[in-house]
C-alpha cells in the first residue's frame, strides 16, 4: 500500500483541439497525467463549445467528442493495440508529438503527494473554461 505522505513524480500534458496546424491555435481541452512509479495514468477531456467555435466556427463538435473519447479510452481503459502497454508507454504514446487536430502539449514534470487531487487542480487551471465578466 502507497505511503499517503509519499512524493509521487508525475508527469502531464494538456490535451488540445488544433483545427489548423499550420496557424498553431488550439484550446485546451482536455488533460493526461502519469506516475511511473504507481503505474496511474489519468485522462480526462472537457469541450467548451464556444472556445472551440470561435477559433473554428465549422468545427464538428460531434466528430471532436468522438475523437477524444478514442484518445481519453486508450489512456483510461487500456483498450485497442495499446491495452497491454504499461501507463507509462501508453502516456508516451498519447503525448508523442503529432500533426494533428488533437495533439498535447509537452510534458511537465511534478511532485505531489495525492495525485487524484492534483489532476483535479490542473485540469480546473488548465482546462476548465475561465469565467469571464462581460
Amino acid at each position: 500500500m502507497p505511503n499517503p505522505s509519499e512524493n509521487n513524480l508525475y508527469e502531464y500534458a494538456v490535451v488540445r483541439y488544433v483545427p489548423d496546424v499550420e496557424r498553431e491555435e488550439f484550446v485546451n481541452v482536455g488533460l493526461v497525467m502519469m506516475c511511473k512509479r504507481r503505474k496511474w495514468l489519468k485522462v480526462e477531456t472537457k469541450v467548451d463549445d464556444r472556445r472551440v467555435l470561435a477559433i473554428n466556427p465549422k468545427a464538428d463538435l460531434i466528430n471532436l467528442g468522438q475523437q477524444l473519447e478514442a484518445f481519453r479510452l486508450v489512456g483510461q481503459e487500456c483498450v485497442g493495440p495499446l491495452g497491454e502497454a504499461e501507463a507509462h508507454e501508453r502516456f508516451r504514446w498519447l503525448t508523442a508529438v503529432r500533426s494533428a487536430c488533437i495533439s498535447t502539449s509537452r510534458p511537465h514534470p511534478g511532485k505531489c503527494s495525492d495525485l487524484e487531487s492534483t489532476f483535479f487542480r490542473l485540469f480546473q487551471s488548465l482546462v476548465e473554461p475561465v469565467e469571464q465578466n462581460v
